[in-house]
């Protein structure tokens, strides 16, 4: 279901009911009696409608986590807000870049539309630009053959996923924090070069997440925008996680 094309579709509806009703006004079409009932649903929804449209197609848009790919960055369960400007106006719908405003650096949060399915979102974390040569073997990352620098942290303690290495990675001008599943070393190793247009994306959840590694790179136009911000945790049949409201996304 392409909740932006229903609202998309809605907005347009209510718009038209209420916007035609001025209209016949206007010319002097009166009519008597109470306003129609449509009409009255029209002009209470419209701006509601039009107002959420604007909001998530060109300002935040939020999201929920449902997988353990970007632990230890993001958790099941966590809700997020995802910036839809920086990256630049997109159209709803059409996905249409109208206007130019930034491009995606090395170390962002990505949420994307997966090629093979675009109603599907997934989000990763930005390691190869385009041109870039993108090298992963035996739990270590390469990029243009240099190695990203890592420290090993211990073990990590989390509730999900416990008795994982957790490391601490340097991506470009991003510091974060990954998990490595002792035993799972060489999922996903190879060589990949980054098309024009298109970047390599991988979870931070090294040996547990399913990303350009086995998708392939992303396209320029599957970017839906940068994640920032974690406004709720809460996995259902468990307790919210209060202390991770607000958190800024590294």
């Amino acid at each position: 279901m392409d909740f932006s094309l229903i609202l998309v579709l809605a907005t347009l509806v209510a718009g038209v009911i209420w916007g035609g009703y001025r209209a016949w006004l206007a010319i002097g079409r009166r009519l008597s009696g109470k306003e129609p009932v449509v009409v009255e649903y029209a002009r209470s929804f419209f701006p509601v409608l039009l107002l959420v449209l604007v909001v998530r197609s060109f300002l935040f848009e939020p999201f929920r986590i449902p997988s353990s790919s970007m632990m230890p960055t993001l958790l099941t369960g966590d809700f997020i807000f995802v910036n839809k400007y920086t990256y630049g106006l997109r159209l709803p719908v059409l996905n249409t870049k109208v206007v130019e405003l930034g491009e995606p650096h090395r170390g962002d949060v990505i949420v994307f539309r997966l090629p093979s399915e675009p109603s599907t979102n997934y989000i990763k974390r930005l390691v190869g630009l385009p041109g870039d040569t993108i090298r992963y073997a035996n739990d270590h990352l390469y990029v243009n053959d240099q190695p990203v620098g890592v420290e090993i942290l211990g073990i990590y303690d989390g509730e999900q996923q416990p008795g994982s290495v957790l490391v601490q990675e340097q991506l470009g001008d991003v510091r974060h924090q990954v998990l490595l599943i002792p035993g799972a070393s060489g999922r996903g190793d190879g060589v990949f070069t980054v098309p024009a247009g298109h970047y390599f994306m991988m979870g931070d959840n090294r040996d547990n997440s399913q990303d350009s590694r086995f998708i392939g790179p992303i396209p320029e136009a599957n970017v839906v925008g940068r994640a920032v911000r974690i406004w709720m945790n809460w996995d259902f049949g468990s307790m919210p996680r209060w202390g991770r409201i607000g958190m800024r996304i590294e």
